[in-house]
């Protein structure tokens, strides 16, 4: 495949978010209707230079990587409980937790309740105040691009359906449970495991805990490919 660089415009923004684990939804116009217009390109390019992007078709893009860190997998565990959590508070106020899940809203006020109400499974996640839920749930939703936040108002975004899919897998074992009327099977939230446990779902470490910056990441990719492209001439 041909890649032009000079086609790929937005190849410098891009490449620093997804290097930090940011998942690409509409929320960024122009990132994500380049890659939306040249994705088989992009892929190709990030392919060559080790990096596994993810074209979702419910609308975002993300790094897979090779290796995570532990914290990243804390993280990853820790977003997906309180997802668990957001589904069945939801469920029980009557109101469908996919239409708030995918670009629906909340509000701050609605957080201090949540936590009140499930807080022995927030424990587990190493929150037990309402500082502690913004600081290390939703600024980290934020952060990733699985929703944003507007004066208090935190609206979700495409890549939510990754945790979605979690839960909705471990509703579909609990139907399957109670329709064999087992007593063996037992069922719960998704639960905090060890520092180094297995996958996880948040695709990059932090560009805090990385060694090479994402800039000096894209000015090698850059040049390895245009040495690549002179070969070839």
């Amino acid at each position: 495949m041909n890649i032009d660089l000079k086609e790929m415009t937005q190849l410098a923004p891009i490449f620093r978010e997804l290097f930090k684990g940011y998942h690409l939804s509409r929320s960024e116009p122009e990132c994500y209707a380049q890659l939306s217009t040249m994705q088989d390109q992009y892929r190709a390019l990030f392919k060559g230079l080790g990096f596994e992007l993810v074209c979702d078709p419910r609308g975002f893009y993300y790094f897979v990587p090779e290796q995570m860190g532990a914290q990243v997998n804390k993280t990853a565990q820790r977003l997906a409980l309180f997802t668990f959590i957001l589904v069945e508070h939801l469920a029980d106020q009557g109101r469908d937790p996919l239409s708030v899940l995918d670009g629906g809203t909340i509000g701050r006020d609605e957080l201090p309740a949540l936590l009140e109400k499930y807080r022995d499974l927030f424990m587990q996640a190493e929150v037990t105040t309402h500082e502690e839920l913004e600081e290390k749930v939703i600024r980290r939703l934020t952060q990733l691009g699985f929703a944003e936040d507007s004066n208090g108002v935190y609206r979700f975004l495409p890549p939510m359906h990754r945790f979605l899919d979690v839960c909705l897998a471990v509703q579909h074992d609990r139907d399957l449970a109670a329709s064999l009327h087992s007593t063996d099977l037992e069922l719960h939230a998704p639960v905090l495991m060890d520092d180094d446990s297995g996958d996880t779902i948040i695709p990059v470490e932090t560009s805090e805990s990385v060694e090479e910056s994402e800039e000096d990441a894209l000015a090698r990719a850059m040049a390895e490919e245009r040495a690549v492209q002179e070969e070839d001439a």
